[in-house]
């Protein structure tokens, strides 16, 4: 019984790890309609802003990879089980 509990809590934490791909998705969205309105006031610093949104994204980008590797781990590798076995 305590198995079968460890393990639905694990799928339950790995649910709620993958609500990071959300605030992924919603901060590079945001970055990316920002960046092109900034552009379009200034298309003469393209290069400086779109410098700056792809840093912007790829450290959003790394929010959500993180929450998948938590959620894998949770799921597959089930490090709370060993207590139990």
């Amino acid at each position: 019984m305590a198995k079968a509990i460890v393990l639905a809590g694990s799928a339950i934490g790995a649910g709620l790890a993958m609500i990071a791909g959300i605030g992924a998705g919603i901060g590079q969205g945001f970055a990316a309609g920002k960046g092109a309105e900034a552009v379009g006031k200034q298309p003469e610093a393209q290069g400086d802003i779109i410098k700056t949104m792809l840093l912007g994204a790829a450290v959003a980008e790394s929010t959500g990879i993180y929450g998948l590797v938590i959620a894998i781990i949770l799921l597959f590798v089930n490090p709370f089980i060993s207590y139990f076995m």
